[in-house]
């Protein structure tokens, strides 16, 4: 009975010695690291700013007639939990991972969650970024920091924050995101001098996935490096430590407090009327895992919809479309053509979806021909109307249109490419040289989850995705025919005839008039005039030039 008991006492010792002794002195050593790493910063600062956990007032105790007279140096502390009303910035991962990379990296993103939530701060930032960044090109991450990100951040600002950026000329952010995620925006839409961001290593025109050498930012930091022995005037960060620090190297410092009322479109600090990507969410966790789940009963959901459409009389197509979960809203009344005239009668749309002509064929019960500037094959193959393309050549184009009115009714969108926010993009005037008999149409489209429309995207997939939508809903208000006198027939120009059922849709739809064209849409979202033919595309902003000077422009 000796032996066992000594050999117990022994292997008690050991255990105490080597486990439980060691990790009582190796806690002893972390809290004693982290004490001499607080008084070392705090030692560092002057005498009356050495207490760590100073008490900042709130952002909105900021007296903005103040800022405004004196114009101070801002310096915003991070972009989330600050200028943003988000504690995670993992949707804007996503969003790039998606729209940037692909669904399967999104996937991969999505499944690391659960790994996410047991990192600190810096690991999470690190694994998000290396999945979403590693081997994406750099050209793709410039389209959607141009084209994707903006929208959501803009609907995502801060009020306060926002209120107190804008009333000063010389801001600078300091965030520990990777910069090329939020430079843009910040410097475009808030007119930031500079973003001070974290570093990504890049490999020819790919990214890595690991952040450079110098690590993530630390903001106090960089702050101390960018400004030096000058302090900025007012400091803006969280409740957090971090931020304390931050802004108690500032000559004053003030607390964002999350969330904060939502920033009206009326209040952006330049109108928002382009747009590009699938996802019409900001893609959190639970709303990714959704559509994920989703996706299966979509895309079965999406065939369905498309091959009742095509193969169906127009009554039981609509009829099966809105019990399949197609919400199809009908204003207006249809008039009889006159018996005197020959020609078909011209349907003037608004451009929401390349589906606009298909969902108005539909809801009158009668074929339709649509022209259009650009249409894939797989779009022109499952079209249940007639499509004809045009050439962007004036001349060639409006013999085509004239020829089409004699044979039926005609739908036509002037704006030349889709638009999803509430502006309308200039018409153009070919359309109504052409007829006499003219009526216009405003038509609007609402999604949940999808968007229908792409431009640096595949434009085939188009009608695939808006039918992937739990609940798409569609607007359509036939207005009543453009009296005589309004019309070219009645002595009026074409541009004015344009500006008029312009102007009359966008009352309908409560929507802005803009001078925007679809070259000016291509440029900003793909980088390119999105069209087949540079010549064409040429002589017909000749011929449109006098008018878009004519035009309204929107309020900016």
């Amino acid at each position: 009975m000796v032996f066992p008991m000594v050999l117990l006492r022994l292997l008690d010792w050991v255990l105490y010695q080597l486990l439980a002794n060691s990790f009582y002195r190796a806690a002893r050593k972390m809290k004693s690291y982290w004490f001499n790493f607080e008084y070392n910063i705090i030692s560092s600062k002057p005498q009356h700013l050495q207490q760590p956990c100073l008490s900042f007032p709130s952002v909105t105790k900021c007296d903005l007639e103040a800022l405004r007279a004196s114009q101070p140096t801002l310096a915003f502390c991070d972009v989330h939990k600050v200028l943003l009303n988000t504690h995670s910035f993992f949707p804007f991962f996503m969003l790039v991972a998606f729209e940037g990379g692909s669904i399967l990296r999104a996937l991969l993103l999505l499944l690391s969650c659960p790994l996410l939530l047991i990192l600190n701060h810096d690991m999470n930032l690190k694994l998000m970024t290396f999945i979403t960044f590693c081997g994406l090109r750099i050209k793709d991450m410039e389209c959607v920091s141009r084209a994707v990100l903006p929208k959501f951040y803009l609907e995502n600002l801060n009020l306060h924050a926002y209120e107190v950026m804008a009333s000063s000329s010389s801001k600078v952010v300091f965030t520990s995101v990777p910069r090329v995620m939020v430079e843009g925006f910040l410097k475009e839409y808030l007119s930031v001098c500079n973003v001070i961001g974290t570093e990504l290593q890049t490999f020819g025109t790919y990214f890595t996935g690991f952040v450079s050498d110098s690590g993530l930012l630390v903001k106090h930091r960089a702050l101390k490096e960018y400004f030096g022995d000058r302090k900025p005037d007012i400091g803006i960060g969280s409740s957090s430590f971090d931020d304390h620090i931050f802004m108690s190297l500032c000559k004053e410092g003030y607390v964002v407090n999350n969330p904060s009322p939502m920033l009206g479109r009326e209040k952006y600090p330049k109108p928002l009327i382009f747009h590009d990507g699938r996802l019409a969410f900001l893609p959190t966790p639970s709303a990714t895992l959704l559509m994920f789940m989703w996706l299966p009963i979509g895309i079965l959901l999406a065939i369905y919809r498309i091959l009742v459409g095509i193969l169906l009389p127009y009554k039981w197509a609509m009829i099966l479309g809105v019990w399949s979960g197609i919400n199809l809203n009908v204003k207006g009344i249809m008039r009889s053509q006159s018996s005197e005239q020959k020609k078909g009668v011209l349907y003037v749309c608004t451009h929401r979806t390349l589906l606009d002509p298909v969902f108005l064929s539909t809801c009158l019960a009668k074929p339709l021909t649509a022209v259009t500037y650009s249409l894939s094959k797989v779009s022109e193959f499952i079209a249940p109307i007639r499509t004809v393309r045009l050439t962007r050549d004036r001349k060639q184009d409006a013999q085509t249109m004239q020829k089409l009115l004699s044979e039926g009714d005609l739908v036509v969108c002037p704006e030349g490419t889709t638009c999803r926010e509430p502006y309308l993009l200039r018409f153009s005037s070919l359309f109504a040289e052409l007829a006499d008999e003219i009526v216009p149409v405003a038509m609007n489209a609402h999604v949940s989850m999808f968007y229908g429309t792409t431009a640096a995207g595949l434009k085939c997939l188009d009608p695939i995705f808006f039918f992937m939508n739990p609940r798409p809903c569609y607007h359509i208000h036939i207005l009543g025919k453009v009296p005589k006198e309004l019309t070219c027939a009645g002595g009026r120009s074409s541009c004015e005839v344009a500006n008029y059922i312009q102007s009359q849709l966008a009352l309908a739809l409560g929507f802005q008039c803009t001078t925007l064209t679809r070259r000016d849409k291509y440029l900003m979202l793909a980088g390119n005039e999105g069209i087949v033919n540079q010549e064409h595309n040429t002589n017909n902003n000749k011929g449109e030039t006098s008018r878009q000077l004519r035009c309204r422009e929107v309020n900016s």
